[in-house]
């Protein structure tokens, strides 16, 4: 009787340890993201903008001005604007918006220029970043060039008491193979101890989603 409760302590303490490694080593499982610098040495510019519902746009047609608007792009992704109805915006880049301004407005107008201005950003759910869980306030962060996730944790007031950071994930989408990849994070390691190989760079559409602790 003795050596089974010997067998059974021993046992138990096995599985505790290995659950505990298991946790501790939740980080390292899965791909890797490359760190990035907490300052960039140089700055570069993102990717061109896209329109999205809710952008606030000036439209401008140079020597006629009556054509132009300052327009809400509506949650349906359309705008009007003089003699333009029910235009798809949402999807466009401002010059691609422009252009198909310009050929609409052709029809009544020789050769017109038009320039659009994107005055008030709202984006697409494609170019923000979604941080969920166990965050200070989980948000949906509009994207900008040269965004790290230090800034992104910053952003939304960085980890609750309960979460645990180093098992965090990244969830990507691949525009070009279609392909959803969830990479480990190390959040706890970037904000308690500042360990700069724990900052990675964001890309448009990355989901950031945060675990709480079990323990």
């Amino acid at each position: 009787m003795m050596g089974y409760d010997r067998w059974a302590r021993t046992l138990v303490t096995g599985i505790a340890v290995m659950s505990l490694a298991a946790c501790a080593g939740g980080a390292s499982r899965g791909p890797q993201l490359p760190p990035a610098s907490f300052v960039q040495q140089t700055e570069g510019p993102g990717e061109e903008y896209v329109i999205g519902p809710l952008d606030q746009l000036t439209i401008f047609v140079w020597r006629n001005p009556e054509l132009g608007a300052k327009v809400q792009v509506r949650p349906d992704g359309r705008i009007t604007t003089p003699l333009i109805a029910d235009m798809p915006a949402v999807g466009k880049s401002a010059a691609q918006l422009s252009e198909d301004i310009k050929v609409q407005l052709s029809q009544y107008i020789k050769d017109p220029i038009v320039s659009v201005i994107v005055d008030n950003f709202s984006g697409t759910y494609s170019q923000a970043v979604r941080i969920v869980g166990a965050t200070e306030k989980p948000a949906s962060i509009p994207f900008r060039a040269n965004m790290t996730l230090l800034d992104a944790m910053i952003a939304v007031g960085g980890l609750s008491e309960y979460a645990a950071g180093d098992r965090a994930r990244l969830v990507r989408y691949d525009r070009v193979s279609h392909k959803q990849t969830e990479y480990a994070l190390r959040i706890g390691k970037l904000l308690k101890q500042g360990d700069s190989k724990a900052n990675v760079r964001l890309q448009p559409g990355d989901v950031i989603i945060i675990p709480t602790s079990a323990f």
